[in-house]
């Protein structure tokens, strides 16, 4: 996640870590950003992410109000697309397939060491 002011934080996804099915990646960015910043809306702020979100992370990124949103790879088992409701509003700029080989790469790796 990049803000214009040059602020930078990362997450990944901590859900067998902590025990935690809400600990995915996003949901740490957001509340270590808006805990930095000092605000619940992260407006000026870009989200950067390798896999298309959850419908519990989209509607945390709707709430937090990001500016735009940048997505890797789709998610076609349980990425929000997958229902016919717009979850993220019009407000909230998507991009889609920024680095999509180099994302379904990465996450193949992560899943192997999962099993």
């Amino acid at each position: 996640m990049l803000r214009q002011t040059n602020y930078e934080e990362q997450g990944h996804n901590l859900t067998e870590t902590l025990n935690d099915v809400t600990a995915h990646a996003e949901m740490q960015v957001i509340t270590s950003a808006s805990e930095y910043l000092g605000s619940k809306f992260l407006n000026d702020c870009t989200l950067y992410v390798s896999l298309e979100p959850c419908v519990m992370c989209a509607g945390a990124i709707t709430w937090a109000r990001f500016g735009r949103v940048v997505i890797g790879a789709k998610d076609d088992k349980k990425g929000f697309s997958k229902i016919n409701q717009e979850i993220i509003p019009k407000t909230i700029e998507l991009k889609y397939g920024i680095l999509e080989n180099d994302s379904s790469e990465m996450l193949s790796r992560f899943f192997k060491k999962l099993r």
